[in-house]
């Protein structure tokens, strides 16, 4: 231990950094008793013996560089910005806490600091801002934090493989504190931390808190290093987490926990306080500022939520003709994409296999990689990360359209869609936008088998903060995306169709039918009869030209008159015409490829009955055979809706 003239010198020299140190300890300390006495909500991690790590990462960054943290997240934002008093009011749910009391302890934005409690899902975010950084090309970098824990996650590793080969300013921070929330390493961890970055291509550093001195420089070398090389570095850092995972849930050996205590740099510089006025004033003003911080905080009034949060369901039952050229879908969706590039600097495109020759599995990329080079780029196999690398492009202002092969591999994306994409404007307070576009093609009837045919999409709809466009041939793909690129406030999926590539994009009218759209800026088409309607029918996405077939042959064969609505906006979805059309015709018929259990479908009918109670209306409904797509062509018909099934439904619910 040193003496008191060493502990001057020391807090002489690094007297900001101990500083730093010191408030995010006595920050932590301070939350730990709030805790106790009912004053904050959910949980609270802390960084207790971790704090030199936050210090001497943070303090060698600029003020451009990005930061994202994770769970145990505290003692990088006050490295960061120090604003103690909005990190208390945000764990106590106030107004004044740094996200108005929506994100809480693990949920922190300002400036170009974030975090999310999801383990490993914030890397590839990271590597997307790292991205922004290389396109804007002024020097800045970015910076994720992650624990040792974290490396059994693979998006981890699909992260650092896209960071090395696009030589991405990219620092990987990984803070190894031996334990992932109660789990000794032992038993979670194979093989070396640093030979796993190495195996990427990806330099890797190491140091320790508890020579914390060596760590600043060694900290600043890392930070200088992807600076001026413009490529990722694995820093990784040594440490002891001295408190529990989650306020005291902690089964670790007393007398290990009691060994990491007196090492901790920060309690051997406070066991000098007698001898060292220097550090006494120096913590007096670290703890009147937490005084002072959490009396504000707890003054403050609570956060409350804006007067409505669900979304309109109600247009202005205006409805309007639409003029575009005929063309095939396919040749509308590259259209309305390569429009986007030319006028809109900020669009880029990533996904696998979309640049020339190949130019997408349905070839709706032909060419854009090679009239705007460095705009339209390949990815590796890792859906996950470019839909979190999307995410981090989205958070920096750029405008990323992610294209996933095959809808079916959503399920991959979908941590990406749902605790990312979606919660980062709401839980954040409305500070950032993710204008982030996910286009995938869903359906069968191509004999691609049960991983390959699927219609997911209701496990992505209804999610707050996002929406859902669906592609069928009665609208202009490329009106949608000139729309959409152009005004975009929000992450949006949009679903396409692998069969309806190869349709037509008609706004042409059929005999005894007008052609019409709603006034919103995703208009849902309806073939409106020229005679009152029997049935009113809805159908989703690809079965749209199947509808109409059917819409054709009950008229001529079987003189039933039906008005058909095709949704391009599937969430939020605004029912209200369709409610009308079924209260004058008595029947409503929704139609969709996917499952029928929880559904688009369900929530059709389901919002209908509410508003129809009362009134005598016949609900029907046809969806997919309840179980996986085959892949012989007969078993694949009859699984899915088709034309024929869309007539013999309509004439049983007509009675006939």
């Amino acid at each position: 231990m040193a003496d008191s003239l060493d502990v001057n010198g020391i807090v002489e020299r690094y007297g900001d950094y101990i500083r730093i140190a010191l408030t995010i300890r006595r920050a932590e300390e301070k939350l730990l008793e709030l805790f106790k006495e009912g004053k904050l909500f959910g949980t609270v991690h802390t960084c207790i013996g971790q704090e030199f790590a936050s210090v001497a990462v943070v303090g060698a960054l600029q003020e451009q560089d990005y930061i994202f943290s994770n769970h145990r997240c505290h003692g990088h934002f006050l490295a960061y910005c120090e604003d103690v008093e909005g990190l208390f009011a945000e764990v106590m749910g106030k107004a004044t806490g740094v996200c108005g009391g929506r994100g809480g302890s693990q949920h922190l934005q300002r400036g170009n600091f974030f975090s999310n409690g999801i383990q490993g899902g914030i890397v590839p975010v990271t590597a997307g801002l790292a991205k922004a950084q290389k396109i804007r090309g002024q020097g800045g970098i970015a910076v994720v934090f992650i624990g040792d824990g974290t490396l059994g996650e693979g998006t981890v590793y699909e992260s650092m493989n896209i960071a090395s080969k696009w030589e991405l300013p990219l620092l990987f921070v990984c803070e190894n504190n031996l334990y992932a929330q109660s789990t000794s390493q032992e038993q979670t961890l194979a093989g070396s931390i640093a030979l796993r970055a190495e195996a990427f291509g990806i330099e890797v550093h190491q140091s320790n808190t508890w020579n914390w001195q060596e760590l600043l420089k060694d900290a600043e070398r890392s930070v200088e290093c992807v600076r001026t090389a413009g490529r990722p570095i694995f820093h990784q850092v040594d440490t002891y987490r001295l408190m529990a995972h989650s306020k005291g849930d902690d089964n670790r050996q007393q007398e290990e926990v009691d060994s990491y205590w007196e090492k901790d740099p920060l309690s051997q510089l406070l066991s000098e306080m007698r001898e060292s006025k220097i550090l006494r004033d120096l913590l007096e003003q670290v703890d009147v500022e937490i005084e002072r911080a959490a009396t504000a905080a707890e003054r403050a009034k609570y956060g409350a939520l804006p007067k409505s949060t669900s979304p309109n369901l109600e247009n202005a039952g205006k409805w309007v003709s639409i003029e575009f050229p005929r063309e095939r879908l396919s040749e509308s969706v590259r259209r309305g994409l390569r429009n986007a590039l030319e006028t809109n600097e900020q669009t880029l495109l990533i996904g696998e296999d979309i640049e020339s020759p190949y130019g997408g599995a349905f070839k709706c990329t032909a060419g854009l990689s090679e009239e705007f080079p460095g705009r339209v780029r390949n990815t590796p196999i890792s859906e996950a990360a470019i839909a979190g690398i999307g995410n981090g492009l989205a958070l920096a202002g750029f405008k990323p359209v992610v294209e996933i092969m095959f809808g079916d591999f959503l399920t991959l994306v979908a941590d990406q869609w749902i605790n990312h994409a979606a919660k980062f404007n709401w839980m954040y307070n409305e500070q950032v936008q993710v204008p982030l576009i996910i286009r995938t093609p869903m359906g069968g009837k191509r004999g691609y088998a049960a991983t390959h045919s699927q219609c997911l999409e209701k496990h992505f709809i209804g999610v707050p903060g996002t929406q859902v466009l669906c592609l069928h041939h009665r609208y202009s793909p490329a009106l949608v995306y000139e729309k959409l690129i152009g005004s975009i406030d929000k992450p949006t999926l949009v679903i396409e169709n692998k069969v309806m590539y190869g349709q037509y994009a008609d706004c042409e009218d059929i005999p005894g039918f007008r052609l019409l759209f709603s006034d919103e800026p995703y208009p849902m088409a309806r073939l409106v009869p020229a005679l009152p309607a029997q049935i009113t029918i809805v159908t989703i996405g690809g079965l749209s030209l199947e509808a109409e077939r059917a819409l054709v042959q009950l008229f001529r064969e079987h003189e039933i008159v039906a008005d058909l609505f095709l949704p391009t906006q599937l969430y939020p979805l605004k029912i209200d015409s369709i409610v009308e059309s079924a209260r004058e015709t008595g029947r409503l018929l929704v139609v969709e490829e996917g499952q029928g259990f929880v559904s688009l479908s369900s929530e059709i009918l389901a919002q209908t009955a509410e508003r129809l109670e009362g009134e005598t209306v016949f609900f029907g409904r046809l969806v997919a055979e309840p179980n996986p797509i085959p892949s012989a062509r007969p078993m694949e018909e009859e699984c899915l809706p088709n034309t024929e099934k869309i007539m013999r439904k309509v004439l049983e619910m007509a009675g006939e």
